[in-house]
């Protein structure tokens, strides 16, 4: 108790021992430490240095922790067992794994059996479609067949005369010949093709006598007719030429009457024959005057009254271009149209020019008494007057300075030389005709001749005398081309040409030209008319015109077609059907064997002439106003517009005024295998398509391992010839449809936008409706044309490189323009698209309609073409003033405005959907 009383009291000894006591913990738990360093720090270091001797002892049987041999490490028997496990685990292993890829391979082939499954149930339902729509095209078509009453008929047996058929009753009178009384349409049925057999003139007498540029030039143009037959036997009509006569040459009426009687199909009245006389020189002699022509029909320049027959004779043009094609580029120019004089007129007859002219009564003497039997004298003084006053500049000159030309009694005699004629005609406005003071005399061969020239230079006609018959009189309408005045207003003529504005004044001018170049200017184009009179007046519809038959490269199709971003998105918007519409082919036209009968002065427009003079077309023109309906009559459906107007129901259907259709794309190419092959793929899903035809124009034929895409249409590709431009405008017959999308095998378009444009031209089926817009504009400085691609506020151009045309157009391009211009586009391998657009407007007079706000079609990435030549631009700039100078004026017309959809732009509810939109 004292001690431990003392240490809490903290006595002195007690704290030495406590001093020591704390030292000696501090040492034990160093020491501690200390061991438990050494034993967990060198231990270790210690037993890893004698493992790793042991285990590099050179006798192997005395390595301890070494690996070793599987069979060693088994010799413990669970060692052995586990070892047993493992093996017959990694055996099962590899069993399993190869039953696994057994099974997968089963799989994939199952997948691959049901994916070939779903596209045969797709291709079943779509083949089914296809057929439910045939069958209800088929039922739509015999309701409406049904409702016309109007069964489609077989052509009847054709029944020909005997060969020595006894003809019809001869006529009272031979002036009394009309084609009921002369003419045997048993010869010439409907469906005869209206066969012609030319007679060779050199295996008759008079044949000998002929000029022999006029037999060449007939012989020529008649081996060339469509309609010339050798086999006389079914012949619908028999030619026969007989003039015009050698200068030295003098035959008389009646060896050429016994001569014509002998032909071997006259027939003792020659019925059904044509006698042509045609007239190279103002002077031509009438030589059939006094010859009996029987039932024969007589085509001539020069006629009295007492032999013309009406209705039934035809009174031709002179040939005065017989064996040459007129030049183009001697032309005169349609432009000014007012040139340096107001009129001319430059003709002597020597029966006129009295000398009492100057003592002649007044006019208003004349007036009171006896109307003048001759007006020649009051039309002279009258002529003199109007160039005495000095109010326009006039020439007017009825002395010849050199010996007239030869003529007939009473006619105006030409002066000069033609070339010296031509030369003053196109420096006049107008150019007066006097016709002969013979009442008598209907036409002669000089008052033919001057008509002749004046439309050849471009002066309108000015004929005074309303009694004389202008050639083809009964099928053109001349009141259209010339001013035919009576003689008694000879003094109100000068009044009537100053009230004529320049713009009534340069139709008439054109239609001239027109005139001039269809049915005047050549042996070809006066042989054509002449049979075209007689078979319009028989109601024989024309021949069908010739197709380009189209020599199919083959090609491997099957690769199936991608589908371009670009073109695919189409939004929401359901564009029409693509595969349950099958391709179908327009209507043939089908009202051939009626139009000559229901309207003969039927005009698709003002250019191609009033009545038939080139065979007809399988896809002729249809105006809108005139194709609101299948047919008339009850039972028939209106063909166009969707339910509404507007949302699914007009995407789903065309809309417009004429029936449902579709359009065939030509894609002209020269071996760009690879952007050919993009711009097909482009094609596919494309609505309303019936094929494409690509127009191969290389020499060189494509590689025979090249995969065609299959776009669902057949794909026809086209050798050429040749390598020409104008190949894409050739008429091939693979192209069943109206509608042509002209596209260049670079153009990239969207499929709405090809959509928007086929309905554009459906309202607008004689117009050309395309993308890619451009312009001429006057250059002042050089006085020339210039070709404009930069943007621009107006356009007069639709490149046909992405546009829609009429194929109708196709056929006027290759076998009606010019040759000239087809030519010059292989010269350069350029401007074919500005010819087709020349064409266009020249016969329609409007300008073409650009669809959509984009200037650029190009695909990214396209080897360049031809047009990113540095020559391109002023290759066409020459073929613009070209082309003004082959047709004499510019065709082409200016618009300010562009064609997008009626909703486009428009703010709509949300459930509701525009017509189109476009980006």
């Amino acid at each position: 108790m004292t001690g431990y009383t003392m240490l809490r009291n903290g006595g002195v000894g007690n704290g030495g021992q406590t001093c020591m006591l704390r030292w000696s913990n501090r040492i034990r738990l160093t020491w501690l430490s200390f061991t438990l360093f050494i034993i967990l720090v060198f231990f270790p270091l210690i037993a890893h240095y004698y493992l790793t001797t042991l285990d590099e002892a050179d006798e192997a049987g005395k390595r301890i922790f070494g690996p070793r041999a599987g069979n060693e490490l088994c010799e413990v028997k669970h060692v052995l067992d586990l070892c047993r496990i493992r093996e017959s685990v990694s055996e099962e292993l590899l069993q399993l794994e190869a039953k696994r890829q057994e099974l997968n391979s089963e799989i994939a082939k199952l997948n691959l059996k049901i994916e070939a499954c779903k596209k045969s149930i797709e291709n079943a339902k779509q083949d089914l479609l296809q057929l439910k729509n045939v069958i209800s095209q088929t039922e739509h078509s015999y309701k409406e067949l049904m409702a016309q009453n109007q069964p489609k008929l077989s052509l009847p047996i054709r029944l020909l005369p005997e060969k020595d058929d006894a003809g019809l009753p001869p006529p009272r009178v031979t002036r009394g010949c009309r084609l009921h009384n002369c003419f045997d349409y048993s010869r010439c049925p409907l469906t005869s093709g209206f066969p012609v057999y030319v007679y060779d003139s050199d295996q008759f007498a008079f044949g000998s006598y002929l000029d022999p540029l006029v037999k060449q030039a007939f012989q020529a143009t008649a081996r060339a007719n469509v309609y010339v037959t050798e086999n006389a036997a079914i012949a619908c009509l028999y030619v026969v030429l007989v003039g015009e006569m050698q200068e030295p040459a003098v035959l008389r009426p009646a060896d050429l009457e016994k001569q014509l009687y002998s032909l071997p199909h006259w027939r003792t009245d020659g019925h059904n024959h044509v006698i042509i006389n045609l007239s190279r020189k103002s002077d031509t002699q009438n030589l059939l005057y006094n010859v009996s022509t029987g039932r024969a029909m007589v085509a001539q320049s020069t006629f009295y009254a007492a032999q013309y027959r009406p209705g039934f004779d035809l009174v031709v043009s002179p040939l005065v271009h017989a064996m040459s094609e007129p030049n183009f580029m001697e032309i005169p120019p349609q432009v000014p149209v007012k040139r340096k004089y107001l009129f001319t007129f430059q003709g002597e007859k020597i029966e006129s020019l009295r000398s009492s002219l100057q003592e002649a009564r007044s006019f208003e003497e004349e007036m009171e008494g006896d109307p003048p039997a001759d007006y020649d004298d009051r039309i002279i003084a009258t002529l003199k007057a109007v160039q005495d006053s000095k109010l326009d500049q006039v020439l007017v000159e009825f002395t010849c300075k050199n010996q007239p030309r030869p003529s007939l009694p009473t006619e105006w005699a030409l002066c000069g030389e033609r070339e010296d004629r031509l030369e003053l005609l196109k420096l006049s406005t107008f150019a007066l005709i006097i016709t002969p003071g013979d009442p008598h005399l209907v036409i002669s061969s000089g008052c033919a001749t001057r008509l002749f020239e004046a439309l050849e230079a471009g002066a309108v006609p000015v004929v005074l005398g309303e009694q004389v018959q202008l050639p083809y009189h009964d099928m053109l309408e001349w009141n259209e081309a010339a001013l035919v005045v009576p003689k008694p207003r000879v003094t109100e003529v000068h009044f009537l040409l100053r009230s004529l504005s320049d713009s009534d004044l340069l139709a008439m001018r054109r239609q001239g030209r027109f005139l001039w170049e269809t049915y005047f200017s050549t042996a070809d184009s006066i042989f054509n008319t002449v049979l075209a009179m007689i078979r319009t007046r028989i109601q024989i519809p024309a021949a069908p015109i010739r197709e380009e038959v189209a020599a199919e490269i083959p090609h491997r199709s099957g690769k199936a077609a991608g589908t371009d971003p670009n073109m695919a998105d189409n939004g929401d918007l359901d564009l029409g059907p693509v595969e349950t519409e099958p391709p179908y082919a327009s209507p043939k036209y089908l009202r051939n064997f009626t139009l000559t009968v229901t309207d003969c002065y039927r005009s698709w427009n003002s250019a191609p002439g009033p009545f038939h003079l080139f065979p007809h077309t399988p896809f002729d023109p249809v105006l809108p106003s005139e194709a609101k309906f299948l047919g008339s009559g009850t039972g028939f459906r209106p063909i166009g517009g969707g339910a509404g107007g507007s949302g699914k129901e007009f995407q789903a259907a065309l809309g417009g005024n004429v029936q449902r259709e579709q359009f065939t794309v030509v894609m002209l190419t020269y071996e760009r295998e690879e952007v050919l092959m993009n711009s097909l793929e482009r094609l596919n899903g494309l609505p309303y398509l019936n094929k494409v035809v690509v127009v191969w124009n290389s020499p060189k034929l494509p590689s025979e391992d090249l995969l065609w895409p299959d776009i669902g249409v057949p794909i026809m590709v086209v050798r050429t010839e040749k390598n020409s431009l104008n190949n894409r405008f050739l008429p091939w017959n693979e192209i069943e449809t109206e509608a042509i999308l002209s596209i260049d095998d670079d153009a990239h378009l969207r499929h709405d936008e090809i959509m928007f444009g086929f309905r554009v031209w459906r309202e607008a089926r004689d117009r050309i409706v395309g993308f890619p817009g451009r312009y001429h504009a006057w250059d002042i400085p050089h006085q020339s044309w210039l070709y404009n691609s930069n943007y621009s506020c107006e356009l007069s151009m639709v490149l046909t490189g992405a546009a829609f045309f009429h194929k109708y157009y196709a056929y006027l391009y290759s076998y009606v323009m010019p040759q000239a211009i087809r030519d010059m586009v292989d010269e350069y391998i350029n401007c074919e698209d500005i010819a087709m657009n020349f064409l266009v407007s020249h016969i329609t007079r409007k300008p073409p309609i650009k669809v959509t706000s984009r200037w650029t079609f190009r695909c990214p990435g396209c080897p360049q073409a031809l047009s990113h030549d540095d020559s391109h631009f002023h290759e066409r700039h020459k073929c613009i003033n070209f082309f003004v100078k082959v047709y004499g004026y510019m065709p082409l017309l200016y618009t300010q405005f562009r064609v997008d959809s009626v909703l486009f732009k428009t703010r709509l509810p949300h459930d509701k959907t525009k017509c189109f939109k476009f980006i």
